[in-house]
């Protein structure tokens, strides 16, 4: 049910791991070994062709595979076990990662806001535990604001069609008793004029070398409503998702899902099934509205400082 881009980065590794720890694969060539790795790793790489953290998550531990392999006197049982560990520091370094983007986020949001808060946020898709290793990216800023008591609320968007603000993000904010309130997409702008919404934070896949930034679809419109109504609009994503080989958010490959996401849901028709559907799963903020900051682990920047 997990969607996120690092949440496929990670979570796919983990797989690996597990299978790895269960005895799949080969048990004693090490080539073989490696073959299997690369196959499930070149399988993973095919669920998320936005995200630049999952392409080059799997280059390294490919590249770790084979240092490993050409070390002399390695055994496959313990290649096994290194590869193992090696992905379980990728765990852990995700969660430390998290933790200073959310501190960051808080600080630099704060910073901004007369009186210092409490702050009313607004975000977009899942971003939390469900989505990253542990604590989240843009719910990370979340979840460090309410932790220093400068949290009023947090509206989260039901973002369609797949709904991962409602089922995910709205669930996990409820479970750590974080004030949320769910409210339709088409609700956002309205939300924002109405509501004192002091800032957007949302996530992102992939950050191009001119700070343009894909993320779930449905980002882009929060960016123009935001900029309109004088709303400072973040972006919190570790540095793992910026590419500098891309010029521009053109670029960015991005997702297309099945048209029956809109068509149906919970299995009941909700259009007609002939019905021609367009249905991206993200789409590309330009840099230019992006007048909060992109909050990395290293602190929060201008786009054009990346």
């Amino acid at each position: 049910q997990v969607r996120g881009a690092p949440a496929i980065a990670l979570l796919g590794c983990l797989s690996l791991a597990v299978e790895l720890a269960g005895g799949a694969g080969p048990s004693e060539d090490l080539r073989a070994l490696e073959e299997f790795v690369g196959q499930k790793l070149g399988f993973l790489l095919t669920a998320r062709p936005t995200a630049a953290n999952l392409g080059r998550e799997a280059e390294r531990l490919r590249t770790f595979v084979r240092q490993q392999v050409e070390t002399p006197g390695v055994t496959p049982q313990q290649l096994r076990e290194s590869i193992i560990e090696y992905i379980e520091g990728l765990l852990e370094k995700d969660r430390r990662d998290n933790r200073n983007i959310g501190a960051h986020g808080a600080s630099h949001i704060l910073g901004r806001v007369p009186g210092g808060g409490p702050v009313n946020l607004l975000t977009h898709c899942n971003t939390g535990t469900l989505a990253t290793a542990g604590y989240g990216t843009a719910l990370g800023v979340v979840r460090a604001l309410h932790q220093r008591g400068s949290l009023s609320r947090v509206f989260c968007t039901e973002t369609r069609p797949y709904n991962q603000g409602s089922r995910l993000s709205a669930l996990e904010l409820r479970h750590d008793a974080i004030p949320v309130t769910l409210i339709a997409d088409s609700a956002a702008a309205a939300t924002m004029r109405e509501r004192g919404v002091q800032a957007v934070v949302v996530g992102a896949d992939r950050v191009a070398a001119n700070g343009d930034v894909a993320n779930k679809i449905g980002t882009f419109q929060l960016a123009v409503a935001a900029q309109h109504l004088g709303i400072p609009f973040y972006v919190a994503a570790p540095s793992s998702t910026c590419d500098p080989t891309l010029a521009s958010g053109r670029l960015i490959p991005i997702e297309e899902r099945p048209g029956t996401e809109l068509t149906n849901l919970g299995g009941v028709l909700l259009a007609d099934p002939e019905v021609d559907v367009w249905n991206p799963a993200f789409d590309v903020t330009p840099h230019e509205l992006i007048t909060g900051g992109i909050i990395t682990e290293w602190g929060v920047f201008a786009p054009s400082e990346l």
